[in-house]
């Protein structure tokens, strides 16, 4: 068990991933010998808690990369950039709940990751990122929770996407 659970917050870590990812695949592959509630629970808590360390962890490395390694600004620059041209409108109109929206959306390129380095780049409070983090990942949690629970009759792309046939 704790092997599985370890693999499921392992997956949830990955960027560009999270839990989009981590909840289809422990309901493919675990749903036999885990709950789907302790599966998204785990996805859900893995997910918190990258938003929370990755956000916390954010401004001290960057400000050691940029002051040890000033190519760093340049690569730094486009990231922010990009992050920025991603979620701008939505913080500009809904201020952190904007910021939850974007995370919410279960799509690769968004999520905590993402969000954190908008948010950090625009200013947005360490405490409105960490609410907004939460809601989102709420969102996005439940949203594929939905997808997974309906199975074959909305998404049979899914199990194809990850079962490999024999």
């Amino acid at each position: 068990m704790l092997k599985r659970i370890i693999i499921l917050t392992l997956w949830t870590f990955v960027p560009a991933l999270e839990l989009r990812f981590s909840i289809p695949f422990g309901f493919i592959y675990y749903q036999d010998s885990m709950h789907w509630t302790a599966i998204v629970a785990i996805c859900l808590a893995a997910n918190v808690a990258l938003a929370f360390v990755f956000y916390w962890l954010l401004d001290t490395v960057i400000k050691w990369l940029r002051h040890h390694w000033p190519w760093f600004q340049r690569i730094y620059e486009r990231i922010v950039e990009r992050a920025q041209r991603k979620i701008q409108k939505s913080v500009d109109r809904y201020g952190e709940w904007g910021v939850a929206v974007f995370i919410g959306v279960p799509l690769p390129g968004t999520g905590v990751i993402t969000g954190a380095i908008a948010s950090y780049a625009m200013g947005l409070d360490r405490k409105k990122y960490y609410i907004a983090s939460i809601v989102g990942v709420l969102i996005a949690g439940t949203a594929v929770t939905i997808l997974c629970l309906l199975g074959d009759s909305v998404a049979p792309w899914l199990k194809k996407l990850f079962v490999k046939e024999v």
